[in-house]
């Protein structure tokens, strides 16, 4: 994947840049007079408790980067999800200010402890061991998400770009396998290739409940999906469906197996 291996300084190039930039574009979301009573679109939770939940959850990364081991569900939806209610419960913050102020100084020091090398070779995140180049892109990947809903919820434009898609993709191919439905790839045996438009990709092979990922795809796959970027990310994070990106041109199917690829996204649990 272009640029995913080239490092500007401890982390991949672009990376700290992206983290920084889309802390503060979510903050300056909630500083603009944010009503944080308004219900986050197809969710349960208000805009002050998905500012909330993205404040916690930049303290949870920002531990796991210093080294400091948080226990947190045990990487199943429904453990999670538990947990992220325990921890809303427990924190009474929901003030736009406050909570932009953390969400920008826990992003900063999750990058501080990430490029100063305070973790170990690997941590122990909410989704699984990774190593801390991937922490960090899952702290970008998790901005992102719900950075996207307090934008439309708030009825402002969404932080999300094709540069950063791409800077979320070590995370997304760490954790694809983890997040396999098992149920719905039993009988399937196939090689996917997944390919952004403009740059990126990565390699899916199903064999049974077998589930691997690699960052480069295969050479011949069964079946190739191009597909824009930022629709690529929110149907990987369950925030769009394939039906309105399919009628609106952007996922492009080729390859030997074309009708492989409407099953693809069902294969997965958003993480």
């Amino acid at each position: 994947m272009a640029g995913q291996d080239v490092c500007d300084g401890a982390l991949p190039r672009g990376l700290g840049a992206a983290i920084r930039e889309s802390a503060g574009e979510i903050a300056a979301l909630l500083r603009q007079g944010a009503d944080m009573e308004l219900r986050v679109p197809g969710a349960q939770w208000s805009a002050g408790q998905a500012a909330a939940h993205l404040a916690l959850a930049n303290e949870l990364m920002a531990d796991l980067a210093a080294g400091r081991a948080r226990p947190y569900g045990d990487g199943t939806p429904q453990s999670l999800a538990a947990a992220n209610e325990q921890a809303l419960a427990a924190f009474g913050e929901r003030r736009p200010e406050p909570l932009a102020a953390m969400i920008v100084a826990q992003a900063d020091a999750c990058l501080k402890a990430l490029e100063e090398g305070a973790a170990e070779a690997t941590v122990v995140s909410p989704l699984g061991v990774m190593g801390p180049h991937v922490l960090g892109s899952y702290l970008l990947t998790h901005m992102l998400g719900h950075g996207y809903d307090l934008a439309r919820t708030l009825g402002r434009p969404h932080m999300i770009t094709r540069a950063r898609v791409e800077l979320t993709l070590p995370f997304l191919v760490t954790v694809m396998p983890r997040v396999a439905d098992t149920a719905r790839t039993a009988r399937l045996s196939a090689s996917y290739a997944i390919r952004l438009w403009g740059g990126g990709g990565f390699g899916v092979r199903v064999a049974g409940t077998t589930v691997s990922v690699s960052p480069q795809p295969p050479a011949r796959p069964d079946c190739t999906i191009l597909i824009e970027p930022v629709t690529f990310l929110l149907m990987a994070l369950g925030r769009r469906g394939q039906a309105s990106a399919l009628a609106r041109g952007r996922i492009l199917v080729r390859g030997r197996k074309p009708w492989l690829a409407p099953r693809f996204p069902g294969l997965f649990t958003a993480p």
